[in-house]
């Protein structure tokens, strides 16, 4: 049995449960509040001392980092449709991409989603001082801890803010170059990269920043993400797990915040 520890709104837990989805793997779900900080529970941090998901359990062994959850999967199912291409270079260009993702994207998109939008949930439910803020730094270590403290206090104008969406926006041009001549970002079949890619995308859609690449901005990364969001696997992986209300508080915050992302952008 597959049990996945996983949030709604988490871009990690979100790849797990798309790549999941586009297997056609059932598996069984257990969430985790992120914005009340049930990640520090000491039963969860038992199982991931980094207190962060995806987390996956199979048949009692632990998983953790979602691309490596991905991997597994792809090895452990092999009679399910596959992520990985058959051809070695083609997987090379596969792993590029998630390899980009995992040390480049994804700490963008925390900075951004937290700048953005996450900051006012977290204010509202308390955030306690930063003596209090830093008590969990034993799982989630003192230099990230601070930084989600600046994003959370400052916002857009937190240090360092602003490279991040520009990286952010880099992206999606990098996404555009490599959709060119091609349906899908490695070719012409769908891979763990447009996988890994999807859930990063779907989060600027999620803060109302689809004019990142809508209006001609961007046109194969417009075709790309409406290719998506046909995709069997996009309702479990982006859809259904995520809370209606803090999907509408994002893209309330997103809207607020879209003139100053535009301007960041255009400067």
């Amino acid at each position: 049995m597959l049990e996945l520890y996983h949030h709604g709104s988490s871009a990690c837990a979100a790849k797990v449960r798309f790549a999941f989805g586009e297997k056609r793997l059932e598996w069984v779900g257990h969430y985790v509040d992120l914005m009340r900080g049930e990640q520090f529970a000491p039963a969860f941090v038992a199982i991931n001392p980094k207190a962060v998901v995806p987390v996956l359990i199979h048949d009692g062994r632990i998983i953790l980092e979602s691309t490596v959850i991905c991997e597994y999967a792809e090895d452990a199912f092999p009679d399910t449709p596959r992520l990985y291409p058959e051809d070695p270079y083609n997987r090379v260009r596969v792993r590029i991409w998630t390899k980009a993702v995992d040390e480049e994207l994804h700490p963008a998109c925390s900075a951004l989603t937290y700048v953005v939008s996450h900051r006012h949930t977290i204010l509202r439910n308390g955030v306690g001082s930063y003596d209090d803020f830093l008590k969990s730094a034993d799982q989630e270590g003192l230099a990230a801890r601070q930084l989600k403290w600046n994003w959370i206090q400052q916002g857009l104008e937190a240090p360092g803010a602003a490279d991040k969406i520009r990286l952010y926006d880099g992206y999606l041009h990098k996404m555009e170059a490599a959709l060119k001549d091609s349906e899908w970002l490695v070719g012409d079949q769908f891979t763990m990269a447009d996988v890994a890619l999807a859930p990063y995308v779907n989060r600027l859609a999620a803060l109302s920043m689809t004019p990142m690449w809508q209006d001609g901005r961007l046109p194969n990364v417009e075709r790309w993400f409406e290719l998506v969001k046909q995709r069997p696997g996009f309702y479990s992986g982006f859809i259904e797990w995520m809370p209606r209300a803090l999907a509408d508080e994002m893209h309330d915050n997103g809207a607020k915040t879209w003139p100053q992302i535009e301007t960041l952008l255009a400067a």
